[in-house]
């Protein structure tokens, strides 16, 4: 199933995985308040469907000379209301995105420049695929903003404080071998191959128990606020759930019958 093309944000999903798509590459995929309710629509579908274990976002850039997976704010918009708040949900937002909860793991094809709100919404994903050519800056310092959408402490945690502070109060973005040397990126790639590494990935999480992959996710991501006893005692709780379910029966059945799981996500 798939928005028709002419949205500023498409949806499509298969064998378990949603793929989200930026789709304003006119406007170097900047984030306008089409693109921050679409995204918090395809979000809600992903994670609403039982069917669906993992998704992917990309970006359109086929009409760009220099790719952009997103440039952030629609600077324009802001120009013309003298605020930024159309581009914010309630519940996800900047973007729709970048403060919402949800449960199931996204994978991020990075083709091209992330910058501002876009490596915000970078930032806000679980795991980084990137290519070559690719870049993330946070360039808000040269407009006299801040990077508001998460960009302040996510990026600290993702690559450093030293790197990270070089890059906001200058402004500069780090390249993808860069980023990938510092950890922001997981994979990467040669350009244009962003999307099938990304899908590759997502294959390898849905083929794994799902209860498990959005019970280690959440813990991971506790860990930048919690304590260790907190964490030990959140893992055990999760580990207790997770041995209660119908897919820890099917976990053991597979290994003593040296056969692939069925794993039905309950």
């Amino acid at each position: 199933m798939q928005q028709e093309s002419g949205s500023a944000v498409l949806y499509s999903a298969s064998d378990r995985i949603a793929v989200i798509t930026l789709n304003r590459p006119q406007a170097r995929n900047a984030v306008d308040r089409e693109v921050a309710l679409g995204l918090e629509a395809a979000v809600d579908r992903l994670e609403d469907d039982p069917e669906l274990w993992a998704g992917v976002l990309c970006a359109n850039t086929a009409e760009h000379t220099r790719p952009v997976f997103c440039a952030g704010a629609d600077l324009k918009v802001i120009k013309e209301t003298g605020s930024a708040a159309t581009l914010d949900t309630e519940r996800g937002g900047f973007g729709g995105f970048v403060y919402r909860e949800r449960t199931k793991p996204i994978v991020v094809a990075v083709d091209g420049l992330a910058t501002a709100g876009g490596l915000e919404i970078v930032l806000a994903a679980d795991i980084v695929v990137a290519t070559s050519r690719s870049a993330f800056g946070l360039a808000e310092v040269r407009r006299n903003l801040i990077a508001a959408a998460g960009g302040l402490f996510r990026l600290p945690r993702a690559i450093g404080r030293g790197p990270a502070m070089d890059a906001i109060l200058t402004g500069e973005p780090i390249d993808a071998r860069r980023a990938y040397a510092l950890g922001l990126v997981s994979r990467l790639v040669e350009p244009g191959a962003a999307l099938e590494e990304a899908l590759r990935l997502a294959q390898q999480i849905v083929a794994a128990a799902p209860l498990a992959v959005r019970a280690s996710r959440r813990v991971v991501l506790s860990a930048a606020f919690e304590d260790d006893e907190t964490l030990r005692r959140t893992s055990r709780e999760m580990l207790d759930e997770l041995l209660a379910s119908e897919d820890a029966g099917e976990g053991l059945s597979a290994f003593a019958e040296k056969r692939p799981p069925r794993w039905r996500g309950r």
